[in-house]
C-alpha cells in the first residue's frame, strides 16, 4: 500500500450551499483521510492523503465517498495535473530555473504544454516522465501514479463536454 496525496475540487449543485454544511458529514462518509476547504460557497476542495494499491484506487473511491455523500457535487477538477513551472518545481523540490532550463535547453523532446503563453501550462505526468526518461531524474513512483491518473481523469471530464455526434471528427483533427 502507498501512500497517494491529491486534491479534488467539486462543484456544488446549489450555488447558494453553504459547505460548511457537508464537513462532518464527508468527514464521517469516508473523508477522514481528507483536508476539507471551503471557501466559496457552492465549491468544497478535499486535499487526500490516502493510502490504496494505486492512485486510481485512492482517487475513484475518494470520488465515491465524496458522492456517497453529497450526490449532486460535480467533479471540477482532479490534482495535481496542469502545472505552470513554478509549481512543477515546487512538486519536485527544484527550482523554477532548473525546470526551465531543462525544458528550454534540451536536446531531448521535452513535454508539449498543454497552453503555450507567458505562463505556459503542461500535464505534470508528461513533465514527470519526460524528466524520468530523457534526462535520467528520479521520479516518485506514487507521485507518478497520481499525476498520470489526475490527467487521465481531467481528460475524460472534458472529452464529456464534446457532443457524442462530434466526439470521432473532434478525435481525427486531434491526431
Amino acid at each position: 500500500m502507498n501512500e497517494y496525496d491529491f486534491t479534488l475540487k467539486f462543484n456544488l449543485e446549489d450555488s447558494q450551499a453553504d459547505p460548511d454544511d457537508f464537513i462532518e458529514k464527508l468527514y464521517a462518509g469516508g473523508c477522514n483521510d481528507a483536508l476539507i476547504g471551503v471557501g466559496n460557497k457552492g465549491y468544497v476542495a478535499l486535499n487526500f492523503i490516502r493510502e490504496a494499491s494505486s492512485a486510481y484506487e485512492a482517487i475513484s473511491s475518494a470520488i465515491n465517498d465524496v458522492k456517497r455523500v453529497v450526490p449532486a457535487a460535480t467533479l471540477i477538477e482532479a490534482s495535481p495535473d496542469l502545472v505552470g513551472l513554478t509549481d512543477a518545481a515546487k512538486i519536485l523540490g527544484y527550482t523554477q530555473q532548473n525546470i526551465r532550463n531543462l525544458i528550454i535547453k534540451s536536446d531531448s523532446k521535452s513535454p508539449i504544454p498543454v497552453y503555450e503563453g507567458t505562463d505556459s501550462i503542461w500535464h505534470l505526468a508528461e513533465i514527470l516522465i519526460w524528466l524520468r526518461e530523457a534526462q535520467t531524474y528520479s521520479i516518485d513512483d506514487a507521485l507518478l501514479d497520481i499525476a498520470q491518473t489526475n490527467m487521465n481523469i481531467n481528460i475524460a471530464m472534458s472529452w464529456q463536454k464534446i457532443a457524442p455526434d462530434t466526439q470521432e471528427s473532434m478525435k481525427a483533427l486531434a491526431v
